[in-house]
């Protein structure tokens, strides 16, 4: 490198000549193979060194590298640390740019901020926080983006980050795209001082600088020193050659670079192209750029609407805005048009050209979904919150929120403007925008000052407080009491300098809320003497005591004064003024003084007990009572304060009640101990042996000892039970004796015909029956479990799949069919893509590919599956059978929609090595990634070792949009490992430089260990590997193939992942027999599985055999969470508990079903004390997990049910809602799980009491979430007086749209609840949005298969002038072809989930435009 800097510090000028056109040629190399490529990667990235602890890019001493040398590695404990936290940050911005495509300049420095508080941030941390300062940001001026990014760099390295190649090229990719002037010579001097040698990436970026400042002869240095170091001349380098002599002024050897391409072997692409197109639109030549378009257009190759883009960009900041309309017509708004289109507008604004901008935003296509709805969603929040925050004048606002009204873009603009402007601080501008919306007739309201005064308020700004003050009554705002309260009276001394200083300003001051805040005040105070004179004065109007409860509970717990508590209690519970609202002073007063109490510590109550016991003898003797429910309240409270010597003194205020304690009853199960010898001792005395007797068999069973179970059975046939039957029948199963297991069962009918086996039982049964040929016998089993409604589990339908297949492997399709239909037609499995494989698998094993076809075919219309489509796909391609392709694609694109389709033919080509077609395929406009699809083929990919498809897949994917590219390059490295290939996955790591991609953690760690494994140096900082679950398991590369020769790890992994747990666990007891044990992963994967199929037992033996050999096993997250799932199946809580106890202390992480099932199970035995030491341990997990807010809630209060304390379960419920801490207008905060299953279980007392307390919430409170809860449950059991005479008392329930929809939406998920829908339009009939309510109605028709009520209410939708939208009509259509009607319209050509995916994307645009 040092000979590179001397060439270039030198200047010459001859070194390379560009101006003679195709003298490029020269230069121009052909396309370096790949294993030349690698090569010059590895010696530019030989050296790998610190960089240490300087001012901004400086470069260290001698001392400093020689401390640096010496640095030990942070501990493995900061490593995982590191590695969770990237992972976090990496997805935070990954879902913020797949969303809006840019990050927000709020995200990114939370993001930094945390990641130097944590003290230990990780190489790979810099290089993501670096990446994200360039482009992505536009909400900021490139200026700001270059000054971040060195912000960024100086304090990560003071912190210790070590700087690789990566950074660098990092960095400069920022300079490029914040066009930052800048010294490529300089920089070089930096890496090299730092002993950072560049790689080609570096070069050509350098290039790219020398080029965007038309200086062609620092280019030509730097692509002369990349010839001598036979790095490739990529494409790349030659589009940033066409910006260098477009910048010199030289526009015609800047259109021959790409004929020196093509004689140089390389194909000009779209990015070449574009780099042209930019060149011409900073010469506002229009006529140029017009005939470019159309000779690319005739060429067969592409620019998408991202490219436009850069061209408006160009032509706008060069000064020609007159260009950019020709342009926004070329615009064929593919996929992603609009977040592409919004960080253009976003750039604009940025660079003060927000008419252009505006010009952009306009030309926004309005949605089908906007059109048919009949209204507009609002467009351009993005646009005026830039605007505000880039300060435009308030006229420049109105203007632009005039014409996006007029353009019905926006239904309100200027109120948006407003939000944000007080949203970042615009005080000014704020104050602009709401004179101008008041001159409009807009409505503002008190509330809008909230944050102007705030701000005020933490500077004790007294004389800007009065200012916004006077400012609301120019406007003729009145401040109401929250305002005076909590923004104004704070910052004032005493409440008279108020009233003077607004009196001075020609402000009101004998007003409601102003005579209610001074309450407030002296009451937080302290000073209750003041209080008492002003509630007692005749001048102070009437209002509710919540208004100022909770500072009235303040200013008693600073007094001492027992007398003024008694008179300003009395004045509350006897005045009418305070006590309006239903049902009076009796619980108003009686809330008041259990918040009183609540409100005070232990210590606290202790110390004022003598205060307290004089208090409520006083309020005694003025007559004053308290509701029973709120003094068992004070009683639970006092008792837990440790004070109850109180609770006599408090009941004088109500009537004394006795509570209901519930029993306990206890369990105690029989020994199984000597069974044989009490056996006969019971049958000697003429004793019933049926209880021993079964579990002897039942031990006898688990020896596998077949003979002496028979001989058993035989000998004490008449004492037999049921259970000892279903032990035998098992047993000869086992056995493969279909003859006496047979013989047993028919023995068990003949006995008691009702008896019922269990569900394993009976697939053990028809196993047996089918493997040993009696198809005849087994469907008879099958129609045995129909018809006694033997219960089907998951493992149930897994059996049958393993059924079927066994069959369809011996070529047999008349058996495969008439199982599969028996199964089928019993109902016993629903049909799904596993289950009907086997149909397609027969033909295939025989070679018969139309049969293979017509079989998908009728699986799609029978049960809307394509079971083994890709392999069928596959077959067709390698025997070419065109016609019949075309025929399976036809169906496919009408069945599934033409992007599922594609990606069906996409996937199929790649395999069978037809890369050309898959890249046709790949790059058709508007497809988009489907991570699910592409995860799926590149596992597929590392199954079957396919390494030319996987490169293949990587390859075209690079410009699809949203495709996660490090998962991809993630898979493609997964494979090399397989296959130990270190210089193809060198090379990958290049593409990725070049590709600019942000590697996880993992993909970093993937990546070093192959190159260790071939002692190649890893060319940047790795921290040391911690425990991945996603990394492939294989067996350790110290294990010799003698010790290990038939590799039984592999085989239980390959058996658990084909659903035979119990096959894979025999095959770990045969190699622990042979003293070889698995690696830790191996041991969680096979409990995982057995715990799956319900084996408890032998999952549980297989964890005590991993903790004998491997030293703190410790069971991954799925496997402890399904371990705690079975342990609650089996009725095991406490071990349950104590096994997320011992995943918590692990640090592992419990899914939120195992949590679920756990506290639900624990509430149905009152168990109130382990709930809460569930949610004790789960603490700040539960976001994390997902949990529900309400799981601990509801299910305390049922746990209360449980134990007959209903009073417990009211006083635990109903402070959580007036306190406000479940906030009634939130979607999450529900009882309706609870008012469920008090009404399917008929726990009718409980009901009554929980209505009551909804109803007083609703009347006291005015909080209508739970009595609206109630009044859905009533409707969903069928319990409409129930719910009519709830709604005539609580007209409130019809105005809470919000869960109204949601219980609509909720019940249109399922048949049979049209019923349901019916019943609440019936009551409540009046909703705004009725198109949604008959989409919700047209799926539950479709669901219920509904013909006659679908097209009724398609005909309704049409009298009542209502567009149905494509999902509506696609149902519709499907429902009526069906049933063989014709469909009456043309039918939306996609698949369901095509336009499910549609609207779900049009919803999220909105969300991203409000953002």
């Amino acid at each position: 490198m040092a000979g590179l800097l001397r060439t270039v510090r030198r200047h010459g000028p001859g070194l390379w000549l560009f101006r003679l056109g195709r003298g490029m040629a020269a230069i121009a190399p052909s396309p370096v193979p790949l294993h030349s490529a690698r090569a010059a990667f590895s010696r530019s990235s030989s050296s790998r060194h610190l960089i240490y602890q300087t001012r901004r890019f400086t470069v260290a001493t001698q001392e400093t590298q020689e401390k640096g040398d010496a640095q030990e590695p942070p501990a493995s404990s900061v490593r995982i640390k590191q590695a969770q936290y990237f992972d976090w940050a990496l997805n935070k911005l990954d879902n913020s740019i797949r969303k809006t495509g840019r990050i927000t300049r709020t995200l990114l420095l939370r993001i930094f901020h945390d990641v130097c508080r944590t003290g230990c941030p990780s190489s790979n941390q810099a290089l993501l926080l670096l990446r994200s300062c360039g482009s992505l940001l536009p909400e900021l001026s490139p200026l700001d983006r270059t000054e971040l990014a060195h912000t960024i760099w100086a304090k990560l390295k003071d912190l210790g980050v070590v700087y690789d190649v990566s950074h660098y090229n990092a960095l400069l990719k920022v300079y490029l795209q914040n066009e930052h002037t800048f010294s490529p010579t300089e920089f070089l001097t930096k890496m090299e001082e730092a002993n950072i040698q560049p790689n080609r990436v570096t070069y050509q970026r350098l290039i790219a600088a020398y080029c965007n400042k038309g200086d062609l002869d620092g280019a030509s240095q730097i692509l002369g020193f990349m010839k001598s170091k036979e790095l490739p001349i990529t494409e790349s380098v030659f589009s940033t050659l066409v910006t260098g002599h477009a910048r010199s002024g030289d526009m015609d050897n800047a259109e021959n670079i790409l004929s020196v391409m093509k004689d140089a072997g390389i194909e000009p692409g779209p990015d070449t192209y574009v780099t042209l197109l930019n060149a011409y639109a900073e010469k506002g030549d229009i006529n140029k750029i017009e005939e470019t378009l159309e000779k690319i257009e005739k060429a067969d190759n592409y620019i998408l609407d991202r490219d436009l883009m850069d061209i408006i960009f160009t032509l706008a900041k060069a000064g020609h805005p007159q260009y950019v309309q020709n342009i926004l017509e070329k615009m064929r708004y593919d996929r992603g048009y609009i977040p592409d289109a919004m960080n253009l507008s976003l750039n604009l604004v940025t660079q003060g050209l927000e008419d252009t901008a505006f010009q952009v935003l306009k030309s926004f296509p309005t949605s089908s979904l906007d059109t048919q709805n009949g209204n507009d969603i609002d467009r351009g929040n993005f646009f005026l919150r830039q605007c505000v925050n880039m300060e435009k004048p308030a006229a420049k606002l109105k203007h632009f929120c005039d014409e996006m009204k007029a353009a019905s873009l926006h239904t309100a603009p200027l109120q948006f403007a407003l939000r944000t402007a007080l949203e970042l601080k615009k005080d000014a501008l704020a104050i602009d925008l709401m004179k101008i919306m008041k001159k409009e007739g807009f409505p503002v309201r008190p509330h809008y000052f909230w944050p102007l005064l705030a701000e005020h308020q933490k500077e004790k700004n007294v004389q800007a407080t009065v200012e916004i003050l006077k400012a609301m009554h120019e406007m003729q705002v009145e401040p109401d009491v929250e305002t005076y309260s909590d923004y104004v009276l704070t910052n004032f001394d005493d409440f008279s300098s108020l009233n003077n200083l607004l009196k001075e300003q020609g402000c009101p001051v004998q007003t409601r809320a102003l005579s209610a805040s001074e309450i407030r005040h002296e009451a937080v105070s302290g000073r209750l003497d003041k209080v008492l004179a002003l509630l007692s004065s005749a001048d102070t109007p009437s209002m509710d005591l919540f208004q100022f409860r909770g500072s009235l509970v303040q200013g008693f717990r600073r007094s001492n004064d027992v007398d003024l508590w008694s008179r300003i209690t009395e004045l509350l519970y006897k005045d009418g003024r305070y006590c309006q609202t239903p049902p009076g002073p009796t619980e108003a007063v009686g809330y008041f003084l259990y918040s009183l109490i609540d409100s005070m510590s232990d210590s606290e109550v202790q110390a004022k007990e003598e205060r307290l016991r004089q208090y409520f003898h006083q309020l005694k003797k003025m007559n004053i009572v308290i509701p029973p429910n709120i003094f068992r309240g004070i009683r639970n409270l006092l008792d837990s304060r440790h004070v109850p010597e109180l609770i006599k003194d408090a009941v004088l205020l109500t009537d004394r009640e006795k509570l209901s304690q519930s029993g306990i009853t206890k369990f105690v199960g029989l020994p199984v101990t000597e069974l044989e010898e009490k056996l006969t001792q019971f049958k000697a005395e003429n004793q019933p042996v049926g209880d021993i007797l079964k579990q002897l068999i039942l031990v006898l069973c688990s020896e596998e000892n077949m003979q002496k179970a028979l001989e058993l059975k035989a000998r004490y046939e008449p004492d037999m039970v049921v259970g000892g039957y279903a032990a035998l029948i098992n047993l000869c199963c086992r056995h493969d004796n279909a003859e006496e297991a047979m013989n047993l069962k028919e023995e068990l009918c003949r006995k008691d015909s009702s008896a019922i086996l269990d569900t394993t039982k009976y697939i053990a049964l028809v196993k047996v029956l089918v493997k040993c040929g009696r198809l005849e016998d087994a469907i008879n089993v099958l129609k045995e479990m129909k018809e006694k409604d033997v219960p089907i589990k998951d493992t149930t339908v897994t059996s049958f799949f393993h059924l079927l297949n066994g069959v369809a492997l011996r070529g047999d399709v008349e058996a495969v069919n008439q199982l599969h239909e028996s199964i089928v037609a019993l109902g016993l499995a629903k049909p799904t893509g596993n289950l009907c494989s086997p149909l397609i698998t027969v033909h295939l094993e025989k070679d018969d590919l139309p049969a293979a076809v017509e079989s998908v075919f009728d699986c799609c219309k029978k049960y809307a599956l394509l079971p083994r489509l890709h392999d069928v796909l596959c077959k067709l391609i390698e025997k070419g059978d065109t016609e019949l392709l075309q025929k399976a694609m036809d169906f496919m694109s009408q069945e599934r929609g033409e992007m599922m389709m594609l990606y069906d033919l996409f996937f199929a080509f790649l395999n069978t090595g037809k890369y050309k077609e898959a890249k046709k395929i790949i790059e058709t406009p508007g497809l988009r990634a489907r991570s699910g699809r592409l995860r799926w083929f590149a596992e597929k990919c590392i199954v079957n070792n396919n390494v030319e498809a996987m490169e293949s897949l990587v390859e075209l994917t690079q410009k699809l949009f949203e495709c996660d590219r490090d998962e991809m390059y993630y898979y493609q490295l997964k494979l090399c490992k397989q296959n130990n290939d270190g210089q193809r996955a060198d090379a990958i790591w290049t593409k990725m430089q070049e590709e600019n991609v942000i590697p996880r953690e993992r993909t970093l760690r993937l990546l070093a260990d192959i190159l260790k494994m071939n002692n190649q140096e890893v060319p940047f900082d790795m921290p040391e590997a911690w425990y991945d679950d996603d990394v492939f398991p294989t067996l350790s590369s110290s294990s010799q193939p003698s010790e290990l020769p038939s590799d039984p790890q592999n085989k239980i992994l390959i058996l658990c992942k084909k659903g035979e747990a119990e096959e894979a666990y025999n095959i770990l007891l045969e190699a622990q027999k042979k003293d070889i044990m698995l690696d830790s992963l191996g041991y969680s994967i096979l409990i995982r599985a057995l715990l799956s199929e319900g084996c408890l037992e032998k999952a549980l033996q297989v964890k005590n055999i991993a903790e004998t050999y491997i030293k703190g096993f410790v069971l991954n997250d799925a496997a402890s969470s399904l371990l705690i799932i079975t342990q609650v199946r089996r009725d095991y809580l406490k071990d349950a508990v104590s096994s997320l106890k011992t995943l918590l202390e692990n640090d592992r992480m419990p899914s939120q079903l195992a949590v679920t099932r756990l506290v639900q199970a624990l509430a149905l035995k009152g168990d109130l004390q382990s709930i809460c030491a569930v949610e004790k341990m789960i603490g700040s997990l539960r976001s994390s997990i997902k949990l529900s807010h309400m799981l601990f809630i509801n299910n305390i209060v049922l746990a209360h049910i449980k134990n007959n304390n209903l009073d417990g379960a009211v006083e635990y419920l109903e402070p959580l809602f007036t306190s406000g801490e479940l906030r009634s207008e939130s979607a999450s905060y529900s009882i309706a799980f609870v008012f469920r299953k008090l009404i399917e279980e008929k726990v009718e007392p409980a009901l009554e009491r929980l209505s009551a307390m909804a109803e007083r919430l609703a009347n006291q409170f005015g909080i209508y979430r739970p009595v609206t809860d109630l009044f859905l449950q009533y409707i969903s059991a069928g319990r409409v007086d129930d719910a009519k005479f709830l709604l005539e008392r609580y007209s409130a329930i019809s105005e809470q749209k919000r869960t109204l929809v949601a219980f609509i939406a909720q019940a249109s998920r399922h048949p049979g609840q049209v019923h349901k829908i019916r019943t609440l339009l019936e009551l409540v009939p009046d909703f705004p949005d009725m198109k949604n309510i008959y989409a919700f109605l047209m799926r539950c028709h479709a669901l219920d298969g509904d013909v006659a009520s679908a097209k009724a209410l398609y005909e309704k939708m049409k009298a009542e002038e209502l567009h149905p939208d494509e999902l509506f009509l696609k149902r519709l259509a499907s429902l009526l072809k069906n049933a063989g009607e014709p469909v009456p319209f043309t039918e939306p050509p996609e698949s369901f989930k095509f336009y499910a995916d549609k609207l779900r994307k049009e919803q999220e645009e909105h969300s991203s435009d409000e953002d």
